[in-house]
């Protein structure tokens, strides 16, 4: 093997952003003794690479990291082994180093690719494949760049959305007028005029296929359609809708649905403080840089399709599904995309552009308006939480009683001390699609179950980060509380109209403690976040300045959420569907951030892409009453400023 020669390696795992490419380089280098620059990793091809669920919870590096290291700690294994039997030598005294085995008494060296000489080997690995221990990493453990950074920088990367074939052709999709609605008529003549213009239609499907994504659109733009469609509640009525539409069922994407310990009953009756309080979340979108894309191409009945998504298999069943034919017969690639936040999880671009390519007997490629994406992609659910304590004298949390309705399970159960508990998801009629959303519903549980502690400490005059720790035994959590105050200066003077907050918890093995400094204009009605403090701890670290982008993109995504995303809906209709009316973060609305990482090398690793998000919204809301004396329990907190709080 020269210094230029490539090993490559098969995974399921997808990249969206989060740089996983580049830390999965790393374990499967560390393990198999060769620099990061010598390992390609094909991702998310589900006709090479093995079958794999899916790139979500935060799964990635406590599954596919160990996955792919016994791998190759494995086949560093072998190669030692065909080095002895080479050589005829104890195979205990040989070296594998830089892509070769060396015998260090005689000096002989052969490289990994002439030991292999063209041959395929196959065995099975032991799960207790012995690894390098965290301590004794040379690679993980390191800030290497993005493998292919240059490749994004330069422009040189091809999104889904980038792609191409010869002979393609561009399609656009008749939308309903609102949700759910059902397509009684249409007519089509118009478009069917336009030079090169091919009309599909079946069923409640329409679209058009066109030589150019402009001809398309101006096509579809020509068809006259009648849409029926049933009364729909808007986002006025929202939450007493979620209220009243419970249903039955559990959230399969969270903690169990239902908990309980102690009698929560006699824990309040015999309480020195009780306190009940109700809180909101709405529906936010996830708004990625790059829309839905697809491009499909048949031969015969064979289909291939480019998409951006988490789910590669997921999306080759969907198509096999919806077209009757083998999953064998369907070949999914997942080009690096343009994120997901967990929105990218289902194939909708993929379907249609495979049923327009299937009608046009040409490769089409479909690309997503931005408001398309606001509309019909799918929402981060909204909630309804209720919450209910009592407290001892001193401060103890006696009982503890939590419902959630709609928005999940995800990071539902406490982690504070409580003897007497009650934790209980609801499912309830969502009169909007929803689904993933980066940390799931963790950040609505976060929110509420933080802003309460806060709220909780203020009634018994405790500092909120003393009660907190007051309840809290669980060491990992105990230590980010606290690393966090130390680097924040929890406890100094502030200055007039500036508020501190707090905020903090566990989710998907990463434990996460967020302090925030507001600043509010009450005349005004400005809410300023100035500065955010977060320490983490998930375990031995892989990457710790990809790490520390985790996190701080997490809090920057934070943000949006926190303190102005909202979708309006009314009557199943989206009323802001575009950026110049639904609010993101931008470069203005970013504080001070700081992050403080806590490397448990005798701790396995864990993800980071969805827990740090969770402390950031408790800790402002937390902050904004420390600076005003008001408490806002709806997300998002000031979508108008606080004039509307």
């Amino acid at each position: 093997m020269s210094t230029t020669s490539i090993v490559t390696v098969y995974t399921g795992k997808v990249e969206v952003g989060q740089n996983i490419r580049t830390s999965l380089s790393q374990c499967v280098a560390e393990e198999l003794h060769l620099p990061v620059s010598r390992i390609q990793m094909v991702m998310g091809d589900t006709q090479l690479t093995p079958f794999d669920m899916g790139t979500f919870g935060s799964r990635t590096t406590p599954t596919m990291s160990p996955q792919l290291r016994k791998v190759a700690a494995a086949t560093r294994d072998l190669l030692i082994g065909l080095a002895a039997a080479e050589w005829q030598t104890d195979r205990k005294r040989l070296i594998a180093a830089d892509g070769r085995v060396t015998d260090p008494e005689t000096k002989r060296s052969l490289e990994y690719a002439v030991l292999v000489k063209g041959q395929q080997f196959t065995q099975t690995i032991s799960a207790e494949e012995p690894l390098i221990p965290a301590a004794q990493w040379t690679v993980q453990g390191q800030s290497l760049p993005k493998v292919d950074g240059r490749d994004f920088v330069t422009g040189k990367h091809r999104y889904p959305s980038d792609q191409k074939l010869p002979e393609i052709l561009h399609g656009k999709i008749l939308r309903p007028t609102s949700f759910g609605a059902a397509l009684v008529s249409i007519d089509a003549h118009e478009a069917e005029q336009i030079p090169d213009v091919t009309v599909v239609h079946d069923g409640n499907f329409a679209g058009v296929v066109a030589p150019s994504a402009e001809i398309a659109s101006r096509a579809v733009k020509t068809i006259r359609s009648e849409w029926k469609a049933e009364p729909q509640p808007s986002n006025q009525e929202l939450f007493e809708y979620l209220k009243k539409n419970a249903t039955e069922g559990r959230d399969p994407t969270g903690d169990a649905s239902r908990y309980e310990a102690g009698s929560v009953e006699k824990a309040l009756a015999s309480a020195d403080h009780r306190l009940h309080q109700t809180y909101t979340v709405s529906y936010i979108a996830h708004a990625p840089l790059e829309p839905r894309a697809a491009l499909a191409q048949w031969s015969g009945d064979n289909l291939t399709v480019w998409t951006g998504t988490q789910r590669p298999f997921g999306v080759r069943s969907e198509l096999a599904e919806a077209f009757r034919i083998p999953q064998e017969s369907v070949r999914v690639l997942m080009p690096d995309t343009g994120s997901g936040y967990g929105g990218k999880h289902t194939g909708e671009a993929a379907i249609e552009a495979a049923r327009l390519a299937r009608a046009a007997k040409r490769p089409v490629k479909l690309v997503w308006t931005r408001e398309e994406e606001f509309t019909w992609a799918y929402f981060r659910p909204a909630g309804v939480i209720e919450v209910s304590s009592g407290l001892r004298g001193d401060g103890t949390i006696a009982a503890w009683e939590f419902h959630n309705y709609n928005s999940g399970a995800a990071g539902i159960q406490t982690y504070y001390d409580i003897a007497n508990q009650r934790i209980e998801f609801h499912p309830t009629r969502s009169p909007l699609r929803q689904g993933s959303y980066r940390a799931l519903a963790a950040t609505a549980n976060h929110f509420a179950r933080e802003s309460f502690m806060d709220e909780l400490a203020h009634l018994v005059n405790l500092d909120p980060l003393e009660f907190r720790l007051k309840n809290l035994k669980n060491e990992r959590l105990r230590a980010v509380f606290e690393a966090a105050a130390k680097k924040f200066g929890w406890g100094q003077a502030k200055a007039a109209s500036h508020g501190f907050g707090i905020g903090g918890g566990f989710e998907k093995a990463g434990n996460i403690a967020t302090c925030a400094e507001v600043a509010v204009d009450r005349k005004g009605g400005e809410v300023k976040v100035l500065r955010v403090v977060s320490a983490f701890e998930c375990g031995a670290i892989v990457n710790p300045d990809n790490l520390r982008n985790q996190i701080e993109g997490s809090n920057i995504m934070g943000l949006g959420g926190a303190l102005f995303e909202v979708i309006e809906f009314e009557n199943g209709r989206v009323l802001n569907g575009r950026f110049s009316s639904y609010r993101v973060p931008r470069f203005s609305d970013v504080p001070t951030i700081e992050t403080v990482l806590l490397d448990r090398k005798d701790m396995p690793s864990a993800g980071a892409g969805e827990c740090p998000i969770v402390g950031l919204a408790p800790a402002i809301g937390n902050a904004i009453f420390d600076a005003t004396g008001v408490r806002i329990r709806s997300l998002p907190m000031v979508p108008n400023g606080m004039k509307a709080a």
